[in-house]
């Protein structure tokens, strides 16, 4: 991938203001470490279903009856399911795997999940669900719109909190605010210059949703970076959410504008539509997309064969071959019994990111949410962590990730690293 105030969700459109985040290294920090095994972990193919509350490991705290409560929140229904699940079932591997180590600090997590169905209202059900369960850290939520939520809600509460994936600028305006993924005009710079570094193309034409604050600032920050790479943009046509069907218009002003790469910073919901109706106008440029991207291959009735060779920009490529990479991916397989999307591999990171920040501050389970909150808000200050979705990952004082950007491409219906 996954970052304003925002309006309510629209009713059938992917409204998602999402990022995601890729490297190849294992997940550990300069304070503590993430305890990855490498071997593949069979049992976890019983995992309990997303959307219902879950443990992480079963059996009490290592060192007393104590035990680490953490939150995941995401939409596990409805139209943005796909993202939800991938965040709670990645926490999931990483949390098992933590328990199995001996937990945080010698105590076991419990882990307790919520559906806010990318809604904002909901959004806040589902915290304070969670927060009446004893939560005492969020790994979500998952979406820009109910991070915005959540993040004003917990701010009251110094809950720590960090997003795997909520990419709008202001997902990360309350101190207590972090995220895995990049911010969305982030996206949109590293977009353009990758494009740029890798000579994929000169001409290039954008599609994207004026309506959406995700797409709308990836598109303007990579409008702005563009003329720094070389990169001249021939064809730069919007839609909206209640126009977002029929992309025929903005697809044949790109083909006569002559567009060698068309870049689409929206969800694959549409663009899905897109490829199609070029692959039907014989159109046939290089198509170039972001985290929103990510899930495309499992779009119902939709020809995978017509993305193949689509890129997109992500931190995490399962085909990767590092030992941490492919611990995760087969352990996820085994419980999940499909390959992780990046949105998984941020979540992953973000239980990893908890744990080194926790144990670098030496808290225990017996300490007050509002303890907590700031003893790892402070460490975030100057934690390094090198994960499967970034080597040596930084916070600024903001709150936002700083790590280099990968990209994947789909070829023979799967994602593979474009490196």
């Amino acid at each position: 991938m996954m970052k304003k105030v925002l309006s309510a969700v629209m009713a059938g459109a992917m409204v998602m203001s999402l990022a995601a985040c890729g490297s190849s290294s294992t997940p550990n920090a300069t304070t503590a470490a993430a305890g990855v095994e490498t071997t593949a972990a069979s049992e976890a193919a019983s995992s309990a279903a997303a959307g219902a509350e879950t443990t992480a490991a079963a059996g009490d705290a290592a060192s007393s009856d104590k035990e680490w409560i953490i939150g995941g929140q995401g939409p596990l229904t409805g139209a943005a399911a796909v993202y939800g699940n991938a965040v709670v079932n990645g926490a999931k591997v990483a949390l098992d795997e933590i328990n199995e180590k001996g937990g945080i600090n010698g105590y076991k997590v419990k882990y307790i999940t919520a559906d806010d169905e990318h809604d904002q209202e909901k959004a806040i059900n589902a915290y304070n669900s969670l927060k009446d369960q004893g939560m005492q850290m969020l790994i979500g939520p998952t979406t820009s719109a109910p991070t915005i939520a959540v993040g004003t809600e917990s701010e009251n509460d110094n809950m720590f909190l960090i997003s795997p994936s909520g990419s709008a600028v202001d997902c990360t305006a309350p101190k207590n605010v972090y995220r895995v993924c990049f911010s969305d005009p982030a996206q949109g710079t590293k977009s353009a210059e990758y494009i740029g570094k890798h000579q994929l193309a000169t001409k290039i034409g954008i599609i994207y949703d004026s309506s959406d604050v995700y797409s709308s600032g990836i598109h303007d920050a990579f409008v702005e970076e563009a003329p720094n790479q070389g990169l001249e943009i021939v064809a730069d046509e919007q839609f909206t959410a209640d126009s977002n069907k029929d992309f025929s218009t903005q697809l044949q002003k790109m083909k006569d504008a002559g567009a060698e790469l068309v870049f689409l910073p929206f969800y694959y919901t549409e663009a899905a539509l897109v490829l199609t109706q070029a692959n039907t106008m014989g159109f046939a440029p290089k198509f170039f997309g972001c985290d929103g991207m990510d899930g495309i291959l499992n779009v119902d009735n939709f020809d995978t064969k017509l993305a193949e060779g689509l890129m997109l920009l992500t931190p995490f490529a399962a085909d990767a071959k590092d030992d941490a990479t492919v611990n995760f991916v087969t352990k996820y397989k085994a419980a999940y019994n499909e390959t992780p999307i990046q949105f998984a591999a941020d979540a992953y990171d973000a239980a990893y990111i908890v744990k080194a920040a926790a144990e670098a501050a030496n808290i225990t389970p017996d300490m007050s949410v509002d303890e907590i909150g700031t003893a790892m808000e402070e460490q975030m200050k100057t934690l390094k962590f090198d994960g499967i979705t970034g080597s040596g990952m930084t916070w600024d004082e903001k709150g936002d990730v700083d790590k280099e950007p990968k990209a994947v491409v789909i070829k023979d219906g799967a994602y593979v690293s474009a490196e």
